[in-house]
């Protein structure tokens, strides 16, 4: 089983979780997380039945605890109409069904904690996601009260796109959940009221600039054909013409 103190070095390479994770996987789960997983979730898991999973293990470990989970991520690939966050993408009627990545768990054991091993299994989930063709994106929820997961996926780049209310039954207990997502193969959401907003103006700007132009060609046309005055045989004058333009601050959407 897991050792509880890790090694000052230690040499962490990542793989595929195969059957024989089964009795660690199980162990880990329990002790990481509140809810109770049905062994047939475990055995999907480390069979790959409907499930992708990758492990973290230490190869400076003895023996076999070299090759024993020191982590790892579980995820789904779902069609997007069945999700969540169906609602959320934009639609592309030129292209095939969108599928969504879900991932399921995601788990450190204590002593392995803060060396970018959850980082490094994230970047593989979306490393994988990026090569489907039809995913549109990476998704998960985070319960509310877990303040370290909701800035690590913050700063992993997800963006916080919905809080569902009761989400989470545990202990007799309602919890919400938010929910996180990561864009991938060009994916992202409908056009929202700012981003319309924002689109508007950047044609109002274009317009504006574009009548400002024109205007100030047909003065210089009529410059152009006014006549030489005799006593100084110069141009007449005219006063300088200001150009108008609306600037538009450039907005995020989320």
């Amino acid at each position: 089983m897991v050792d509880p103190k890790a090694p000052h070095c230690p040499d962490i390479v990542y793989r595929r979780i195969q059957p024989s994770d089964l009795e660690v996987l199980e162990q880990i789960h329990g002790d990481l997380f509140p809810i109770r997983y049905e062994s047939e979730f475990f055995h999907n898991v480390v069979n790959g039945h409907d499930i992708m999973a990758w492990g973290a293990v230490d190869r400076s470990r003895p023996g076999s605890q070299k090759d024993e989970l020191i982590g790892f991520v579980t995820a789904r690939i779902v069609p997007a109409r069945e999700s969540e966050i169906g609602d959320m993408l934009r639609y592309d009627s030129s292209r095939k069904e969108q599928m969504l990545v879900y991932i399921l768990t995601l788990g450190v054991v204590e002593a392995y904690r803060s060396r970018g091993i959850a980082t490094s299994l994230i970047q593989e989930v979306i490393k994988c996601a990026s090569t489907i063709p039809t995913c549109r994106a990476v998704y998960l929820h985070v319960i509310s009260y877990n303040d370290r997961a909701i800035h690590f996926y913050k700063k992993m780049s997800f963006k916080c796109v919905r809080r569902l209310p009761n989400f989470y039954y545990i202990g007799g207990q309602h919890y919400d959940s938010y929910l996180f997502v990561y864009y991938v193969n060009g994916g992202r959401s409908p056009c929202s009221p700012l981003e319309i907003v924002t689109t508007v103006a950047t044609y109002v700007r274009s317009l504006f600039k574009s009548l400002a132009a024109r205007l100030w060609k047909n003065e210089e046309k009529k410059i152009s054909r006014w006549p030489k005055c005799k006593e100084t045989s110069g141009l007449l004058t005219t006063q300088n013409k200001r150009v108008l333009t609306i600037e538009s601050a450039g907005c995020q959407c989320v």
